[in-house]
């Protein structure tokens, strides 16, 4: 199963949202599945085969997420930083000031769907091929 040293590694090479595609395909290559990451510290849950799951630390300090989601407004930012316009620490204070409470990418179907608080769907979109 993969570690999180490895998913370090891969993630090492992201500087921007261009940069995601070939990271998912990274993480598919170690075998994960599908994993969350919350906006709140930064820390994610990965998912593999069996059931199998490993967490990784908070990234920073808490963000405080906005109570009102902003869909329009997150997509905005989204593509700001999918063309690499911004880096990881500002999408994620976007994230959270649009409400985005975490994210999903499902490798299977090849999807990042961005949430609320209430676990309302903001967003989803395919994940283009590296």
């Amino acid at each position: 199963m993969f570690q999180l040293s490895q998913i370090k590694e891969a993630h090492a090479k992201v500087k921007s949202g261009a940069d995601f595609p070939a990271y998912v395909q990274d993480l598919i290559q170690l075998g994960v599945s599908a994993y969350d990451t919350f906006v709140t510290d930064g820390h994610t849950v990965f998912t593999g085969s069996d059931n199998y799951t490993i967490a990784s630390e908070q990234k920073y300090a808490p963000l405080e997420i906005a109570a009102n989601s902003d869909a329009a407004k997150f997509k905005q930012y989204l593509q700001m930083h999918q063309q690499g316009q911004t880096d990881y620490p500002a999408f994620c204070r976007h994230s959270a000031e649009t409400g985005v409470e975490k994210w999903t990418v499902d490798m299977n179907a090849m999807t990042c769907t961005y949430y609320d608080q209430s676990g309302n769907k903001m967003l989803e979109e395919k994940i283009p091929l590296a």
